[in-house]
């Protein structure tokens, strides 16, 4: 498995997770890379960060974390039951599609690792604040459908 994250400026590390992704080990992301960078990008604590309901988010540890370093930026607050609008999947999707279309397909692990590397460099720049520009119409598109389906 692997995780990612990015920003309107460009994508962040991606880290590999070779364990299954609990609580102690998304703080350990969260804590070792995310917050640096975010600290450096945001000095001022006037970035965002997003994760949505998956359970090690919701973890008191975590949580817990998250209170403590809430002057770094702010934690934008994901209600239960949303729909998954985490804009960092279509990027997900560009990278699945660009790699699908390989020929020959990536054999084994490092082939793969390097295709999700060179598809995610090739994601124009714009993309990320397309991406993110567009948050507020999908939740504007989330409240008008009370939840249910959305194009997004």
């Amino acid at each position: 498995m692997v995780w990612g994250m990015f920003s309107w400026h460009d994508l962040g590390p991606l880290i590999h997770v070779e364990q299954r992704l609990n609580s102690t080990t998304y703080l350990s992301i969260v804590a070792d890379q995310v917050h640096p960078i975010t600290l450096m990008v945001h000095p001022n604590g006037d970035g965002f960060f997003q994760q949505d309901n998956a359970p090690c988010h919701g973890a008191r540890i975590v949580q817990e974390w998250f209170q403590e370093h809430e002057g770094d930026f702010t934690l934008l607050r994901w209600p239960p039951q949303s729909p998954d609008l985490n804009p960092i999947e279509h990027l997900w999707d560009k990278v699945k599609r660009a790699i699908r279309q390989l020929v020959p397909q990536p054999s084994n692990l490092t082939e793969l690792d390097s295709a999700i590397h060179q598809a995610r460099c090739q994601i124009p720049h714009i993309t990320f604040q397309h991406l993110l520009e567009s948050m507020p119409r999908r939740i504007a598109t989330v409240l008008k459908a009370k939840g249910g389906p959305t194009k997004y």
